[in-house]
């Protein structure tokens, strides 16, 4: 499963699988308790795909540390996020050597080892890829018409769109190809 649907909601403890989509926000399920509730636009919502740790170097997204923390692991669970201060960044510091500790603090750590945790022990976190993926190469698109030296080649034949009629009462709607000759 990949991070897209995962999230952590400001002032709940825990992460949250999205589960539906409302008029007013969506449903939201915990993965500690399995309790559903609806989350609002009032709620600061962040989605675990999108969040990254601040290294030295720049930036790197929260399912690249995931994945180190499991290569550290073999795919078990982390240490305790209740450590003290001092465990948790010497932990921190051998998974993620070039973390930027000015900018990442031991509550963000404690946060982030408690949310692989969880995800470990709800198995859902991001399955590595041993290959890379191969790029398809893309479609060809039809060729244009070649154009007479002086004139300007016209691009290949698309779908017309619908007509629309969105005329004044009265009045007549006039093709777009009639105005221009």
């Amino acid at each position: 499963m990949s991070l897209d649907k995962i999230v952590s909601i400001s002032g709940k403890p825990g992460l949250y699988h999205l589960r539906a989509q409302t008029r007013t926000g969506f449903i939201a399920e915990s993965l500690t308790d399995g309790k559903k509730m609806p989350v609002g636009l009032r709620h600061n919502v962040s989605v675990l795909s999108e969040i990254s740790i601040y290294t030295l170097d720049g930036e790197t997204p929260l399912r690249e540390v995931f994945a180190k923390i499991a290569e550290k692991e073999n795919g078990g669970k982390a240490i305790d996020h209740k450590g003290s201060k001092d465990e948790l960044e010497a932990y921190f510091f051998e998974i993620l050597p070039n973390f930027d500790e000015d900018r990442v603090y031991a509550s963000d750590i404690k946060k982030v080892i408690q949310w692989y945790n969880l995800l470990q022990e709800n198995d859902l976190l991001p399955a590595q890829k041993a290959e890379e993926p191969v790029a398809e190469e893309p479609k060809e698109k039809p060729a244009a018409k070649a154009a007479p030296k002086g004139e300007k080649a016209k691009p290949a034949a698309t779908k017309a769109a619908p007509k629309s009629s969105s005329a004044k009462k009265g009045g007549t709607a006039k093709s777009t190809a009639a105005r221009k000759k």
